[in-house]
């Protein structure tokens, strides 16, 4: 599921704040921190051959809703990423496609949702449909480039994740009128 626009975070909290990003390549002056430093005017700029990779790497296996990342076309044009496929894993070297996108021609927030075990939808698991993915690891390879362009930008990258639900202490009720304070 790939939704294209103004980002929704509905009930969802930004967990990209407790990774660590690496990238493949980048020009001077447009690297790694560009990807998370807020600005929808500045961006990561790639150097070299294609797959292009931003690396996500958590401290702790993590349930992960989406990966967001915004691009313009209008402004960006043969540097806007086209095709972009998602892999999970616990290190760099046991990682798994999970999702593979293409974009037309996107202005705004790229909201891609990963869901289910490995991000795989499993017909006999319904349950696990909506369920956010665990993962310790995440890579975004950047495939390809409209107008068959060499380097990309990506102006943005956050990471949303399910809000965690607080515990229940009580199992009772005549217990739970106690659990909060007043």
């Amino acid at each position: 599921d790939v939704t294209i626009g103004t980002l929704e975070c509905g009930d969802m909290r930004e967990v990209g704040k407790e990774a660590v990003f690496t990238i493949s390549t980048a020009k001077i002056g447009n690297g790694v921190e560009q990807l998370r430093d807020g600005n929808l005017e500045t961006f990561w700029q790639s150097d070299g051959t294609a797959p292009h990779l931003i690396n996500i790497q958590f401290p702790h296996k993590m349930s992960i809703s989406k990966v967001c990342l915004y691009m313009d076309f209008t402004v960006d044009e043969s540097y806007t990423s086209k095709k972009i496929t998602i892999r999970s894993g616990t290190t760099t070297h046991d990682l798994v496609d999970i999702s593979a996108i293409e974009l037309h021609k996107p202005v705004g927030w790229c909201q891609i949702r990963l869901r289910g075990r490995n991000g795989v939808v499993d017909a006999d698991r319904e349950t696990e449909l909506d369920q956010p993915l665990r993962t310790h690891m995440l890579q975004i390879r950047v495939m390809s480039m409209h107008q068959g362009g060499k380097d990309t930008h990506i102006r943005q990258v956050s990471i949303y994740g399910p809000r965690p639900t607080a515990p229940t202490v009580f199992s009772t009720i005549d217990m739970q009128q106690f659990s909060t304070i007043r």
